[in-house]
């Protein structure tokens, strides 16, 4: 029944590895969730070692490999090896190349997470989905029909552009999600202040808080992809983790 702060690192594609990690120290994140498009790039080995021993030194914890990697696509030993010098206790995978009603046939799908929760799970790494539009995680309906039908694979939640504190307090308890993709977006996708969404996310982080075990609430696209902005935010969150409620303060 515990949320941790921690961050997604492409919030910061521009930043290195070192500054991601002192940035993240400097603003009390428990975590980071690491890219794999630029930050530790697919079989970059020692590139892995070496931020997780940053992360290590700085007492943060890599909370998952974020990879690209989409379910019935190829290459997913590559990204299992890079998750694990990296120390990830989990891989974030992607449900498809295409959203729940373009998909009339979820067979390839469902099979690959079967094939890559297995094959992971016998190294000792979680496979973890991102809730997201284009795939199959597109709707909560087709979300819990895929995580029924693949019981291995956790969930990600993140808030759809235009969701409603009811979508958000309605879909948070029916996944449990591993981690949550907190970010703050207007109606039409423009970056805000985290504190302006205070109506959707002190809700959000009330019932994730209210859910077993520990997971992250996990800081991503804030403004201008500015460290201030970012600082700005860390310290919202910090705050309503501290004073968890349904409140519409900030």
């Amino acid at each position: 029944m515990t949320v941790l702060p921690g961050l997604v690192s492409v919030t910061f594609r521009h930043l290195t590895p070192a500054a991601v990690v002192e940035l993240a120290a400097a603003n009390g994140m428990a975590a980071i969730e690491w890219g794999g498009d630029v930050h530790v790039p697919v079989g970059a080995h020692a590139v892995a070692r070496e931020v997780a021993a940053r992360c290590a030194d700085a007492g943060i914890a890599v909370e998952a490999y974020g990879s690209y990697y989409r379910a019935d696509g190829a290459g997913f030993a590559d990204v299992l090896a890079t998750a694990k010098s990296l120390g990830a206790p989990r891989i974030r995978v992607w449900a498809g190349n295409a959203g729940s009603e373009e998909t009339p046939d979820r067979t390839p799908v469902v099979a690959d997470l079967r094939r890559i929760a297995e094959q992971a799970g016998a190294e000792g790494v979680e496979i973890a989905v991102e809730y997201h539009a284009n795939t199959l995680t597109d709707t909560l309906e087709s979300a819990l029909d895929l995580f029924a039908d693949v019981p291995a694979v956790k969930p990600y939640w993140q808030p759809p552009v235009g969701s409603t504190r009811a979508d958000a307090v309605a879909a948070v308890p029916a996944l449990n999600p591993v981690a949550a993709h907190v970010f703050s977006w207007s109606d039409t996708g423009e970056r805000l202040p985290l504190s302006d969404r205070a109506e959707l996310w002190r809700p959000v982080l009330a019932t994730l808080a209210e859910l077993p075990g520990a997971r992250h609430a996990l800081l991503e696209f804030v403004r201008d992809d500015d460290p201030a902005a970012f600082a700005a935010d860390a310290a919202t969150l910090h705050t309503w983790l501290a004073t968890p409620g349904w409140g519409n303060d900030s």
